[in-house]
């Protein structure tokens, strides 16, 4: 690995070599797989050479010095040196000032320590470098311009991280209210993680959001499936309950290419903003607000206009935005009274009370489908518009 010899830096020899002399009572060494002395409890020793080192370093095989012995040794004191091995490979030695008989029995155990020590280091450093790749592919996919970077390069880049781009996925966006901080983004990033589990979910971190590049197995391409929407507001209710955050999730639309990644990852965001809009829970998918993202294109003024033709008079009555919700209701529910009273919870003849009213104050009958759909994009323009 060629990222193991530069895993024992300067700074965090001396630190290991400090708090361990401090802790045993014996001056501790530590070298580079030069032989020069990177870190000891005799700070004046920093710098110099230890010849013994160099041999140890070779073997990979521990070597102790009387004083005789040491004197024919630059640089060396009576005491042991032990290799400091990782992946079998020697990164450095540790050394024990001392009589050898006295200090064999501190040797191996400094020697284990300063390993995971370091090991503990290269894992924190290589998960640190992954996540930092993981942000640069996200931003590759969010911000891709097929006329600046080609798809091939991002489609590299993950393979690199072992994912599978060409494969059928959806972007999925959970955002949290308010700020949060490093410690509590990163349990969430974790919560999510584990809740989409497959090895080709993608999760990480990209502009304020935990986004995830969500594989959908093939049989489940066409719609969202119910069991991502379930996952989704289960990720929402551990997120409430387990870090007091209340969080939204926005779906993107399925896609098998970057450039398909980044109109998914687009209409998340849109799902997100959107859902926020028209309401319906915390988890929104992008087939849900579809009329939505293609009104929100039009410019406000137009909108403005458009409704005013409409809805003119039925927006100056008091109940106004209850005349709105029956309009959107009555068209979702397929224009059924029975579905249209259950989804606004009221009576049957309530329903009909209110299409009466709308029909009256429009001039059409919202009873017929092509004058009920044409109020119904005027009330979601003015949900827009508000």
């Amino acid at each position: 690995m060629t990222t193991v010899p530069t895993i024992l830096t300067p700074e965090l020899a001396q630190q290991i070599a400090g708090e361990t002399s401090a802790i045993i009572g014996l001056n501790v060494l530590i070298t580079d797989t030069a032989g020069t002395v990177i870190g000891s409890g005799d700070t004046g020793r920093v710098g110099s050479f230890h010849e013994a080192s160099v041999e140890v370093v070779h073997t990979l095989q521990p070597a102790a010095h009387t004083p005789a012995q040491a004197r024919l040794l630059r640089g060396v004191l009576p005491g042991t040196t032990l290799p400091i091995v990782l992946d079998g490979k020697a990164v450095g030695t540790v050394g024990i000032t001392g009589s050898p008989e006295v200090v064999r029995r501190f040797g191996l155990v400094v020697k284990r320590q300063t390993e995971i020590l370091l090991q503990e280091s290269l894992l924190l450093r290589s998960r640190l470098l992954r996540e930092r790749a993981l942000e640069d592919l996200f931003r590759d996919i969010a911000y891709f311009d097929a006329e600046v970077v080609g798809p091939e390069f991002v489609t590299f880049r993950a393979a690199e991280l072992g994912y599978d781009l060409a494969l059928p996925r959806r972007a999925v966006l959970v955002d949290v209210a308010g700020s949060v901080e490093s410690a509590v983004r990163s349990a969430l990033l974790r919560t999510v993680r584990a809740a989409f589990g497959d090895a080709q979910d993608v999760a990480g971190s990209l502009a304020g959001h935990v986004v995830v590049m969500h594989r959908v197995p093939a049989e489940r391409v066409g719609g969202t499936a119910p069991d991502l929407r379930e996952r989704c507001a289960t990720v929402v209710a551990e997120l409430g309950e387990r870090h007091g955050l209340a969080a939204r999730v926005g779906v993107g639309g399925t896609a098998t290419s970057v450039a398909g990644l980044r109109e998914s990852y687009e209409d998340a965001i849109s799902a997100l903003r959107l859902g926020a809009i028209f309401g319906g829970g915390p988890v929104h998918a992008i087939e849900d607000v579809r009329t939505g993202q293609l009104l929100a294109t039009v410019p406000q003024r137009v909108r403005t206009r458009f409704t005013g033709a409409l809805a003119g008079q039925l927006r100056a009555q008091p109940d106004w935005p209850v005349l709105r919700e029956t309009t959107i209701a009555w068209c979702e529910s397929g224009f059924n009274l029975v579905r249209a009273a259950a989804a606004l919870h009221i009576h049957r003849n309530t329903l009909i009370y209110r299409l009466d009213k709308i029909s009256r104050f429009t001039g059409e009958s919202v009873r017929e489908p092509r004058a009920a759909v044409a109020l119904y994009l005027a009330c979601l323009a003015d949900q827009l518009g508000s």
